[in-house]
């Protein structure tokens, strides 16, 4: 049995994280915790992640398979919980952290995120790591700086995502007279949901609710650009704004072409929706393309992708990293895995599959299909925007406090109180 510590400074630190993801907790049942980990004290490396399915599972799945070849002689447990942006997993996450009960390493998207962590004592820095293995040199300062607090370094990046892509299906735009090299502006996406619409089938697929606010978060940026949609992180810009008004606005325009039964699908039925012919956009990170990849369809045949409408030359961004916790019980293994995650045969392995673009910046682009080369082209040259829901630029708490007014809006469909709410949330939190 693991020694217990006193954390009362983690839980003061805490306090409005965990009313949030507990709460959420009890409102969705979660599977994967018992209350005990099943990590033995030596002999096993326990992963604690939410990619177990589409083509996170198979990505995750390719590490794993270079990990029992080169430690045969150290189990590898696969915690993975089920729910789409963690948002399960984050819970659970919490309630084990708080009994002093983590595992060897877990997942966490660079940024603010991270950071909730970091200010609560959970993690160690892994500096040492970074001068032993050379990582500073190949991954972007963007991106370092992100899991930098204090000038302590305390997570491995393992990839790039893009969250601002619209993805299509090339068959049904044809079939419905839409122009997909006119999907640059608002107007020209409006036109085109309608003439989908018209057509008879889906205009744009949505899913759970954290796919809204995923949808939503393009909106604004599109809405703002990415100066005026970095002001409202950093305290500069204002959520009672003409801009914020607007794009509101436009986002409860999106939700008249989206499907009645969202509520009820994964991101992957959403996704599955397109490569069906049954939807003819989705608004979703690059992660469908690992999982289009998974189902066996070709980039620019079985679907194509473009910014989103007002995105063109912004990049906004979310990287999964993985920590080493404060007290973890296999702390070798662990070093071991960060080490392995961070080296280049890990990210090229995994990357492809996952659908995503490697941290690391000396990758093959010749194993990355067509969709992702374009992105390895455009982090070079886009400016750069960090994702709300994935973690960069919102705590948990401040993003807790957004998904509560963003549940209230789809229910009400109130663009003033929904806006209230997003104006009280930052003044809260930010």
């Amino acid at each position: 049995m693991r020694t217990r510590r006193p954390r009362l400074s983690r839980r003061i630190a805490l306090k409005a994280v965990l009313f949030g993801l507990l709460v959420a907790a009890l409102v969705v049942p979660v599977a994967g915790y018992s209350g005990q980990s099943t990590a033995a004290q030596s002999g096993e490396l326990e992963v604690f992640s939410w990619w177990t399915g589409g083509g996170e599972a198979a990505g995750l799945t390719k590490v794993i398979g270079i990990w029992k070849k080169e430690n045969p002689s150290i189990k590898f447990v696969n915690a993975a919980v089920a729910g789409g942006a963690g948002t399960n997993a984050k819970a659970v996450l919490a309630q084990r952290l708080s009994a002093n009960d983590p595992p060897d390493s877990f997942q966490g998207h660079a940024g603010a995120e991270l950071q909730d962590y970091i200010k609560a004592g959970d993690l160690e820095s892994i500096d040492s790591l970074y001068k032993s293995a050379g990582f500073g040199k190949f991954f972007p300062k963007s991106l370092v700086s992100q899991i930098r607090y204090r000038g302590k370094l305390y997570s491995v990046p393992v990839n790039i995502h893009r969250a601002n892509v619209l993805w299509y299906n090339p068959k049904v735009l044809k079939d419905a007279g839409i122009n997909k090299g006119q999907l640059k502006t608002w107007p020209q996406f409006v036109a085109a949901l309608q003439k989908a619409k018209d057509a008879g089938v889906i205009p744009l697929a949505v899913a759970e609710q954290w796919t809204n606010k995923h949808l939503f978060e393009t909106v604004l940026l599109a809405t703002l650009g990415p100066a005026k949609y970095a002001a409202l992180w950093k305290g500069t810009g204002s959520w009672t704004s003409a801009g914020v008004k607007t794009a509101v606005s436009r986002y409860q325009q999106l939700l008249t072409f989206t499907n009645s039964d969202a509520a009820s699908l994964t991101w992957q039925d959403a996704s599955k929706l397109v490569v069906d012919g049954k939807a003819a956009f989705n608004i979703m990170g690059d992660w469908a393309n690992g999982y289009f990849t998974e189902l066996k369809q070709k980039p620019n045949v079985g679907y194509g992708w473009a910014p989103v409408p007002g995105t063109a030359g912004v990049y906004q961004w979310l990287s999964d990293s993985f920590t080493l916790p404060k007290g973890a019980p296999n702390r070798a293994a662990s070093i071991k895995w960060l080490t392995l995650l961070g080296s280049k045969r890990a990210q090229d392995a995994f990357n492809p599959v996952k659908g995503s673009i490697p941290a690391r910046q000396d990758a093959n682009p010749k194993l990355y299909n067509a969709y992702l080369k374009s992105a390895l082209r455009d982090w070079k040259t886009n400016k750069l925007a960090g994702s709300l829901t994935h973690g960069v630029v919102a705590s948990n708490a401040w993003n807790t406090a957004i998904d509560t007014a963003l549940g209230q809006f789809l229910q009400s469909k109130n663009p003033t109180r929904f806006q209230s709410g997003l104006a009280a949330a930052a003044k809260k939190y930010r």
